[in-house]
């Protein structure tokens, strides 16, 4: 059976629920109509007295056979638009005559109709219609119901879906995962001919756990493994198994692996399997039974099938750490891959991926891109040029340029803008001497993080924001970078203190970091004078809270002590933070006057503005591109151009653009 054959048996069975409800709603109209009729009812002697006195506007004259009598309706003079007549005269030619006589002297309209009942057609469409639509409705009726109830006894059946092989995934999909693919390409080996590791008596693995941050591709790195082997590909979530009802879970585990064992070779996705997954007997008062008999049962149906079936389950999580430690022995999920973000050629590689039905200027290298966008997950990345396309959309570009991309970076991260929020000011240069101090720490300390955007536009609940990203990707932090990494972030607070000799709240962000990073130095890295001593760890209950029922290995003198340390080394870098801004005041001036201008500096402008003391000099787009709409309308106004009122900025820019040139 094609799909056409299919669809077409689809498109029939839509269009029986409406043809039913048609003829019901024309049996409703038809009923309507009837009730809203008035029918008066003439004897013979009635009937003639108005046929003599000339009152009928109109008749039709019906044999009925079996009855021996004519019956008579129509109108009479004066009747209202639903009022007619019905008359029984004998069935006699005399009477017929008459009428005919009558009609023809008084010219009123006459129809004669022949017996209906001499037409079994008719008979049976009268008689037996009513009945057949009662009982097909009745039949459809019940029919529903049997398949809604039919629907409702499958809660037992399994979730999982089956992949579209349209939508097929190969590794050329999936960039940025070297190592990752690597790992896996086995169990591509195993699915394509499996009969090469029996020879060998190797046992492939049962099981493989991706883990890592959201984004980073554990989905479609699987989807990859199913493509590039081209075998059925199951995919479930692991809170498709958890239902109200104790048992239901397991019975759609067990009705799962049967599924899998008819279309092996195959490969089973689990994602979020920390839902169905978690340690067993934790939390307040008990652990959940349902979840844990599903959890059972999935330990027992992946010992219960063979080395070599031909079944393997991937499955995903973000929190690893939860998992019930018989989950992860070897013979079930033998081997643990962790996805991790993606380094700076990886983001290349991921950009170039999605990059390519994307019209991107001259101006913009996706080089350049992934060395702007540390800690980016692939689907950050994705939507970062998603972002930056809606943008050259709404502005009217034929392609996407860096201010696009610019803004996106600021949208995916901090939100859209607030430009309709009104400052004094008096903030203005508040937030701008702010995020003047952390520039100038960022560019006077070698090993803190360079300065690629300032702006004193707010974003989300930032009144401004710095845009500081590492010179370079490290696997280890020293206890310098750490150190300057606090001195940067109290660099805002520090141009407060120097300039208007007052602090605001708009540091409290900044000491968030500060004070984390402070405390995983004397507690974590051992990086004081309480020396290489760890003192917290995060092993908490997930169960109670995060950091409910964080381990602390400490005295309460102990607890002063890292106090103390923590003040030793915030205070230190404060002072540092001082130091440096003090000497470079007309550094901090200059970028914060820049900015009350500007509202915003790239890195180039900085970089500019610390080498010339001044700005570059701007080409007469980006001065048409600074001006307000209300300006751009005057300017369009004096040249001439027709239907400027009516024109958004993006139009305005675009028309004054094609005078220059």
């Amino acid at each position: 059976m094609n799909k056409n054959t299919i669809n077409n048996k689809s498109v029939k069975r839509g269009l029986v629920p409406y043809l039913f409800m048609f003829l019901i709603m024309l049996g409703i109209f038809y009923v309507v109509n009837v009730m809203n009729t008035k029918v008066n009812k003439l004897t013979y002697n009635e009937f003639m007295t108005e046929l003599n006195e000339g009152t009928i506007k109109n008749s039709t004259i019906t044999t009925k056979s079996s009855a021996g009598t004519y019956e008579v309706t129509g109108k009479l003079k004066g009747y209202k638009k639903n009022e007619t007549f019905f008359a029984r005269l004998p069935k006699s030619d005399e009477v017929v005559k008459k009428i005919i006589e009558v009609s023809e002297t008084q010219n009123f309209k006459l129809e004669v109709e022949p017996d209906p009942e001499s037409s079994t057609f008719l008979v049976v469409l009268v008689n037996v219609l009513p009945f057949v639509l009662l009982i097909g409705f009745a039949f459809f009726f019940f029919n529903r119901q049997m398949a809604g109830n039919k629907s409702s006894l499958d809660f037992g059946k399994s979730k999982a879906k089956l992949s579209n092989e349209n939508n097929k995934v190969t590794f050329k999909d999936v960039a940025g995962l070297k190592e990752e693919k690597e790992e896996v390409e086995e169990l591509i080996d195993f699915l394509k001919s499996p009969k090469k590791f029996q020879k060998m008596g190797a046992r492939i693995p049962k099981g493989v756990l991706l883990f890592g941050p959201p984004g980073t591709g554990k989905t479609l790195l699987a989807r990859a493994v199913a493509g590039e082997a081209n075998v059925p590909f199951y995919f479930i979530s692991g809170s498709d198994f958890v239902e109200l009802f104790v048992g239901v879970g397991a019975s759609r585990v067990r009705d799962m692996f049967q599924q899998a064992k008819r279309n092996a070779p195959c490969l089973i996705f689990i994602d979020e399997i920390d839902a169905v997954g978690r340690q067993r007997g934790t939390g307040l008062g008990g652990g959940h039974d349902e979840r844990e008999q599903t959890l059972n049962q999935l330990l027992t149906e992946m010992d219960g099938f063979g080395e070599n079936e031909g079944i393997i389950i991937i499955a995903a999580t973000n929190r690893p750490d939860v998992l019930d430690p018989a989950l992860l022995r070897p013979g079930r999920f033998d081997r643990q891959v962790t996805v991790n973000l993606p380094d700076v050629k990886g983001r290349e590689e991921i950009l170039s991926v999605h990059a390519k039905n994307k019209k991107l200027g001259e101006g913009i290298t996706l080089k350049n891109l992934a060395k702007r966008t540390p800690g980016f997950s692939g689907a950050d990345l994705e939507n970062l040029l998603n972002e930056a396309a809606l943008l050259a959309v709404r502005r009217n570009k034929e392609a996407i340029t860096m201010s696009e991309v610019d803004e996106a970076t600021d949208r995916v991260l901090m939100g859209p803008a607030k430009t309709s929020r009104k400052y004094s000011e008096n903030d203005r240069k508040l937030v701008a001497y702010h995020e003047a101090g952390h520039a100038v720490i960022g560019l006077k300390l070698d090993n803190a993080n360079d300065v690629q955007k300032v702006t004193i536009i707010p974003r989300g609940s930032a009144g401004g924001y710095n845009m500081m990203v590492p010179s370079e990707e490290k696997l280890c932090s020293t206890k310098t970078d750490l150190l300057e990494e606090i001195t940067g972030l109290l660099g805002g607070r520090t141009a407060e203190e120097i300039i208007f000799g007052e602090i605001t709240t708009g540091a409290h962000n900044d000491f968030e970091k500060a004070t984390k990073i402070a405390r995983a130095m004397v507690t974590e890295y051992g990086m004081s004078d309480l020396g290489p001593l760890q003192f917290e760890q995060q092993d908490g209950s997930v169960f109670l809270g995060r950091d409910y029922n964080k381990s602390q290995h400490f005295s309460n003198e102990v607890a002063n002590e890292i106090d103390m340390e923590m003040r030793k080394i915030i205070d230190t870098c404060h002072k540092d933070a001082h130091n440096i801004i003090n000497k470079n005041k007309s550094l901090l001036k200059l970028i914060a006057e820049t900015l009350l201008e500007y509202e915003t500096l790239t890195k180039e402008q900085i970089d500019y503005l610390v080498e010339n003391g001044k700005m570059p000099e701007e080409t007469d787009d980006q001065v048409l591109e600074k001006m307000s709409i209300t300006k751009l309308k005057e300017l369009a106004k004096e040249k001439g151009i027709k239907n400027y009122s009516k024109m958004s900025k993006a139009e305005l820019l675009e028309e004054l653009g094609k005078l220059e040139k």
